[in-house]
């Protein structure tokens, strides 16, 4: 199987056969080798229904469905695992992502890349919707290092390789670009044909900006520190427990100052400067406490998880097995 194209919904039956129609126009006459497999998020609009319908219709279509809604992350999650292709593309029902860009997708991932990302050049949706994106999507190439136009395009393809290291859970299916990256994949971009919405309305509410930054700092503790929960624990913690202690040190002094050298300084014991230095002293030891738990927690449940991704092997290589994790 050549390319797997997985599509989430949610109460989009009256857009799911003309997407189906589309993706057959696209892909036969370009003799790829292909399988659709919708994923039904705990549609009550009949979604499941029409899904059914395509897949006794052809054999290149197929159905899941969830028993309520778990959320678009893990309705990605179940297609991939259903995936048979060696490609994976990403793509969302409501007509607005054009199928006839598959082609071009799998061309740019074929001239060297793994992860390809869709860039709505033109965007047609609300203002309130394109201007925070556009920060948002600044905020994510600041902090992570990868610069994209559009991380939130629900138009992506990638290599199946990419399944297997990157795991996506709550609202992460946004940022299977920068989750790949950490992995050392080759991740581009490739400017797509955004359609205007013809059925149904966007499930996505103002909340989802709140979610999309709290995601984003999960992201970049994951990439960043995932495997070493202590160089930034720890940090934040030697940093309060130095300032504290320094707080301490400037009151012993003042206290020595006064009782031993008649300096008139007065009491220390009501001083801000004694409350907060022994606040921040307690933080730090605290948060550096905290860092070591997180460090049992990654030694002794992420044996599994390789802090590594391997390209690929030499022929002799392959046919070794696999060493143990030490």
């Amino acid at each position: 199987m050549k390319l797997s194209i997985v599509v989430p919904v949610l109460n989009e039956s009256e857009s799911l056969l003309e997407l189906a129609r589309e993706i057959l126009q696209t892909c036969e006459p370009a003799g790829l080798s292909f399988e659709i497999i919708f994923v039904d998020d705990g549609s009550t609009d009949g979604s499941w229904a029409v899904i059914c319908e395509a897949a006794k219709a052809d054999q290149h279509f197929s159905g899941i469905r969830f028993r309520r809604n778990f959320g678009k992350a893990a309705a990605l999650t179940a297609g991939m695992r259903a995936a048979d292709g060696d490609y994976i593309m990403m793509m969302d029902a409501d007509l607005q992502d054009d199928p006839a860009e598959i082609p071009k997708f799998i061309e740019k991932l074929e001239s060297g890349f793994d992860v390809v990302n869709g860039w709505k050049q033109r965007r047609l949706d609300p203002w309130h919707k394109v201007y925070p994106s556009r920060v948002f999507n600044w905020m994510i190439g600041r902090l992570t290092g990868l610069w994209l136009h559009d991380h939130n395009c629900g138009l992506k393809l990638f290599r199946r390789e990419v399944t297997h290291e990157v795991r996506i859970y709550g609202e992460l299916h946004r940022f299977i670009p920068v989750l790949a990256h950490s992995r050392g994949f080759r991740i581009t971009e490739l400017p797509v044909h955004h359609r205007e919405r013809q059925f149904g309305h966007s499930k996505y509410g103002i909340r989802r900006f709140l979610r999309g930054f709290l995601d984003l700092l999960t992201v970049k503790f994951l990439t960043g520190f995932g495997m070493r929960p202590q160089h930034l624990m720890g940090s934040v913690g030697v940093f309060l427990f130095g300032l504290g202690s320094f707080g301490l040190t400037v009151l012993t002094v003042i206290w020595l100052l006064t009782h031993l050298a008649g300096f008139d300084f007065g009491p220390i014991g009501n001083r801000p400067l004694l409350h907060y230095s022994v606040a921040a002293l307690l933080l730090g030891g605290q948060v550096i406490s905290l860092g070591l738990v997180a460090e049992l927690l990654v030694a002794y449940t992420g044996r599994d998880i390789d802090s590594y991704s391997i390209a690929e092997r030499t022929a002799n290589e392959a046919s070794q097995p696999e060493s143990l994790n030490v």
